[in-house]
């Protein structure tokens, strides 16, 4: 795919580590730990490929990469997991309406792949240790054309 269709959707899961501002940053900036330096690395701010990243967070469910938050703490329990499932499938369906995906890349604890549920892409490929998996990962982006 070219850089004018980047294709894919990458749902990536938030992290314990964050960085501490008294001003919201992008939720993609937010995260510090689990892989999310990683993907920052490859998709810089403001570029059509983080349009189609979105971020489940404990607390605020499924967010654009972009999406402007502020420091929390929200572990991801079993009772939040539940909560989240309904509005994570309406935030999902919204996204894929706005930006059609024929894979996706799952970055997501086991949790997380919970909440989310089965997506309606025709491809998936997930991980839930993606840093054991890094060049796993680098791979499917690079075949989807993403810097």
């Amino acid at each position: 795919m070219d850089g004018e269709n980047p294709g894919g959707l990458v749902i990536v899961g938030c992290s314990r580590r964050k960085t501490v501002t008294s001003q919201p940053v992008p939720a993609l900036d937010l995260y510090q730990g689990w892989c999310a330096p990683e993907l920052r690395r490859r998709l810089p701010t403001g570029t059509a490929q983080r349009a189609r990243t979105l971020v489940l967070s404990a607390r605020h469910g499924l967010v654009g990469a972009e999406q402007q938050l502020a420091t929390y703490e929200q572990p991801m329990t079993p009772g939040r997991a539940r909560a989240l499932r309904a509005p994570v499938r309406r935030a999902l369906t919204a996204h894929l309406h706005a930006h059609p995906a024929g894979e996706a890349l799952l970055l997501l604890e086991a949790a997380y792949l919970e909440v989310l549920g089965e997506l309606p892409v025709p491809v998936v490929h997930s991980f839930t240790d993606p840093l054991a998996r890094i060049a796993d990962v680098h791979r499917i982006l690079d075949s989807w054309s993403w810097p």
